[in-house]
């Protein structure tokens, strides 16, 4: 437990050394407000309110002319994307929090998903501080028919900031800010890191490595268990995500298996039994709408073609039809 602890910390040392951009940050000049990290929690806390994002007037992708409505809603959409295919999950290798690329099989794997969710509304992205989750989050917006870009902010520094500023607004308005939190992370193997799991398994015996892999309360070696995941992976959400969706702002977050079903566990209310059981595909998006402070589930996306997700919200179905009218013009 105390070895995970400090390689907790000094990951978040190196990814999370100041406080994480609030959307707000991308359409004003950075504002220099206090965080702290508590440990114990894996916890970022806000000495001052959060600010939100102002995008209550967006242009069109081929005219300057309002394209969503003035007033802010009530409701927000919330996909989950799982990071497609990484070079080690070819090789059926334990990753954790190594950092490797896509296949090209996972390559497409985002790209579809991309295509999924390419009539649902994305106003902030939240990945981890992983390569093949923000190559998901990345190659899946290419797909997006607003045409808006997603830029990685970078916070680890004075100069980082300073450097990587956008001094267009128009520019700004036209592009997504994409934050990256390690807390995301999917959870740290520990010493099974970099193994082979059919090799691992034939050393330890089938029902250990299960144990380890699936049990919620029980960690690898030197790793996490799913319960700690989820306990860092969950705070992160509540502290910095859900109050974005909460001030009207549409979210995608691109990230792991582990850190996924820890925030699918909080959103469905699954009990730690339940969540054991949670598979979730590569590149599969899911769906929630936030409205009255409920997550509502629904699903997954079946393509930009099909009109049946967007039945589900009015606001939805109205999305799509300015992102048709648009595309006429």
């Amino acid at each position: 437990m105390a070895t995970t602890t400090m390689s907790h910390q000094a990951i978040g040392s190196i990814v999370s050394h100041n406080r994480p951009f609030k959307a707000s940050l991308f359409q004003k000049e950075p504002l220099n407000v206090p965080m702290k990290l508590s440990p114990k929690r894996f916890k970022i806390e806000a000495a001052a309110s959060s600010q939100v994002i102002d995008n209550t007037v967006l242009s069109s992708p081929s005219k300057n002319k309002p394209f969503e409505s003035k007033k802010k809603s009530n409701e927000a959409a919330l996909i989950l994307i799982r990071h497609g295919e990484s070079l080690w999950n070819e090789k059926n290798l334990f990753t954790g929090c190594v950092d490797v690329p896509l296949t090209q099989k996972g390559v497409g794997e985002a790209i579809e998903a991309g295509k999924k969710i390419s009539n649902i509304p994305v106003d902030l992205i939240f990945t981890s501080s992983l390569i093949r989750a923000q190559m998901t989050a990345m190659l899946a917006m290419t797909q997006h028919r607003r045409k808006k870009v997603p830029i990685i902010l970078h916070n680890e520094s004075v100069k980082a900031k300073t450097w990587s500023h956008v001094f267009s607004e128009e520019t700004r308005k036209q592009s997504i800010p994409v934050i990256a939190a390690w807390q995301l992370n999917e959870r740290m193997y520990g010493e099974l890191q970099g193994l082979n799991k059919k090799e691992t398994a034939e050393r330890y015996g089938t029902e250990q490595v299960h144990e380890w892999r699936r049990s919620y309360e029980i960690p690898p070696p030197k790793g996490e268990s799913l319960e700690m995941c989820a306990e860092r992976a969950v705070a992160y959400f509540e502290d910095n995500i859900k109050p974005e969706l909460a001030s009207g702002n549409n979210v995608m977050i691109a990230a792991h298996g582990n850190s996924l079903r820890s925030i699918i566990m909080y959103l469905d209310d699954l009990t730690s039994q339940e969540v054991t059981t949670l598979d979730l595909s590569t590149g599969i998006p899911l769906l929630y709408i936030f409205k009255d402070g409920k997550f509502m589930k629904r699903g997954s996306p079946v393509g930009p073609t099909e009109a049946g997700v967007y039945a589900y919200t009015k606001r939805l179905a109205q999305y799509r039809e300015k992102l048709d009218e648009a595309s006429l013009n």
